[in-house]
């Protein structure tokens, strides 16, 4: 009861003390998932030398690891990937088609005045305008706090449906739900005879069969009443501060710098380039993708991605 009462008198000295005047604000957010479970995708490969599985390890980390740029003022906010220059032969085909499933790409513009938001994406070539309403997070504040730069914040917590567009979201499946793993299967068919049989071995390198998407994801956020700002990384706001972290059990967002009021103002507007769609429009366009890519992966030559991804 004390932490939420202090959240409050926070809130309202903070508001007391801008409100006099227009202010924009820049926030770092240093984004890292875990690639424990990826890794083990390929670790033990004996069909893989380990100067390539280093590379596919150096490769993920920087898919996996990504420093992005929140500019915002009372009402909007921009969104943005840090762009950084790539290595000469660092951009693989496969690497940079997982990369759009990564939740990195194009400037994410939220308006909490109007209550929508304006992404652009790249996907398999195509430019996207991606223009829907905010999705309304039902946060649960727990009255737990802890500093973060210095700044006093409150621990929220709610349940959103796991996207199936974003490959972030997918864990892997328990060794006895792999069919290498049972008794009967492909996995005890003598090498000899899988390598006169291309079909089974194609289907046994199929990346996505080593993983499933849950049903549901807790999302675990972080605010600052000192930063009266309905704002966060991503999609993430709705809550009476800036979002300072976010943790989704596999993917951690926190802040690393916060600079107020900045003598060079950020430019603060949606996106407009791309062939406008809604978010539902445009995750259909990605699963059906997906599904043609696993079926492809599925059947002859269906290890090519993965030898797109270790060149």
């Amino acid at each position: 009861m004390k932490n939420n009462i202090l959240a409050l008198v926070l809130l309202a000295s903070s508001f007391s003390t801008w409100a006099q005047k227009e202010f924009q604000g820049m926030a770092v957010f240093e984004s890292k998932t875990s690639t424990a479970d990826f890794k083990s995708r390929f670790e033990g490969n004996k069909n893989m030398t380990p100067e390539v599985q280093k590379m596919i390890e150096e490769r993920m980390k920087k898919m996996f690891e990504k420093t992005f740029i929140l500019n915002f003022d009372r009402q909007a906010s921009t969104y943005k990937e840090e762009e950084k220059l790539d290595a000469p032969g660092q951009s693989g085909g496969g690497f940079r088609m997982m990369a759009s499933f990564m939740g990195g790409g194009g400037t994410y513009y939220k308006n909490v005045k109007d209550q929508t938001y304006t992404v652009d994406k790249e996907f398999m070539g195509k430019e996207f305008l991606v223009k829907d309403t905010l999705t309304h997070y039902k946060w649960q504040m727990t009255g737990e706090t802890k500093q973060i730069g210095g700044y006093n914040c409150f621990k929220a917590t709610c349940v959103i449906p796991a996207s199936k567009t974003d490959f972030r979201n997918f864990r892997p499946k328990k060794k006895e739900e792999s069919s290498e793993e049972k008794p009967g299967t492909k996995a005890e068919q003598p090498a000899k005879e899988l390598a006169s049989n291309p079909e089974n071995k194609e289907k046994r390198t199929n990346f996505m069969e080593d993983f499933d998407l849950p049903k549901d994801i807790t999302i675990t956020a972080w605010y600052t009443p000192e930063i009266p700002i309905n704002q966060g990384p991503e999609a993430y706001w709705g809550l009476p501060g800036l979002i300072l972290e976010v943790n989704d059990g596999k993917t951690i967002i926190l802040c690393s710098k916060i600079v107020l009021n900045p003598k060079e103002k950020a430019e603060i507007k949606a996106p407009d380039t791309g062939k406008e769609v809604k978010q539902k429009e445009y995750d259909d366009i990605v699963i059906k993708k997906m599904d043609e890519m696993r079926e492809m992966n599925s059947g002859p030559g269906g290890n090519r991605m993965e030898f797109r991804m270790s060149r």
